[in-house]
């Protein structure tokens, strides 16, 4: 994750919910922050759209192409992340794609781009804040999905 600045930053991110759970990224414990969970995504580049990027990311991040984006929400997250403030303007989908279908759900998948990993979380920790998820909402957001799922 890039360290905040004085602008707003918008991204793209992907939901993807199955049985209950939800595939996050998750980033290691520094001595500025906890472990955390977060929507797996990205930096929207200037003259891309927010679906392009999206897709983008899951290429660059899993080597995943997406068979299917649809826009859920725009949100924002205004945050303190002890060095710095953010905000960010989030662009929400729920993504699809037949290699998360097959993702065991003991999967580990290394992140390309990073020093972190994507793995599915149940809903119930992520509830509990164990992982702490974000940006801001996204878990609202995973539990409709999961809702409109059953």
């Amino acid at each position: 994750m890039t360290p905040p600045s004085d602008r707003i930053r918008n991204i793209a991110v992907g939901l993807i919910v199955r049985e209950g759970r939800a595939l996050v990224e998750i980033y290691p414990a520094t001595d500025r922050h906890g472990v955390f969970a977060r929507a797996i995504g990205g930096g929207i580049e200037f003259g891309e759209s927010a679906s392009d990027a999206v897709r983008r990311e899951f290429e660059e991040e899993l080597d995943i192409e997406l068979a299917e984006v649809r826009q859920l929400a725009v949100t924002e997250n205004i945050f303190e992340a002890g060095w710095a403030r953010g905000h960010e303007v989030v662009h929400v989908f729920a993504v699809r794609s037949p290699a998360f279908d097959a993702l065991p759900w003991d999967a580990e998948l290394s992140v390309l781009d990073a020093q972190t990993t994507v793995r599915w979380v149940e809903l119930d920790a992520l509830r509990a804040d164990d992982p702490p998820f974000y940006p801001s909402g996204m878990l609202d957001l995973v539990e409709r999905l999961d809702a409109s799922a059953r």
